[in-house]
């Protein structure tokens, strides 16, 4: 299984209401990038990880999606091209 570099393991760490649980479900969906995670939708990381462990309480849990929300806006923020002044 890929894994998120350690960096940014500690950016998603450091996002309210992501921790090493929420960090490893991502993982077990094959994101392992803060490029990837970028990519993605909060509504459908939830559904993919409930549909994952046979449980709704990620679909229907406004606390999973906010987190996930709030991680994948991290995730677009840390991998925005950067501007170089000229």
């Amino acid at each position: 299984m890929a894994s998120f570099s350690s960096e940014e393991r500690d950016v998603l760490l450091a996002v309210k209401g992501v921790g090493p649980t929420v960090v490893m479900r991502l993982e077990q969906m094959g994101i392992s990038s803060l490029k990837e995670l970028g990519m993605r939708q909060a509504e459908t990381i939830c559904a993919e990880a409930a549909a994952s462990l046979g449980s709704t309480c990620w679909k229907n849990s406004p606390q999973a999606k906010s987190a996930i929300a709030a991680a994948i806006a991290v995730a677009k923020i840390h991998t925005r091209p950067k501007r170089t002044s000229s």
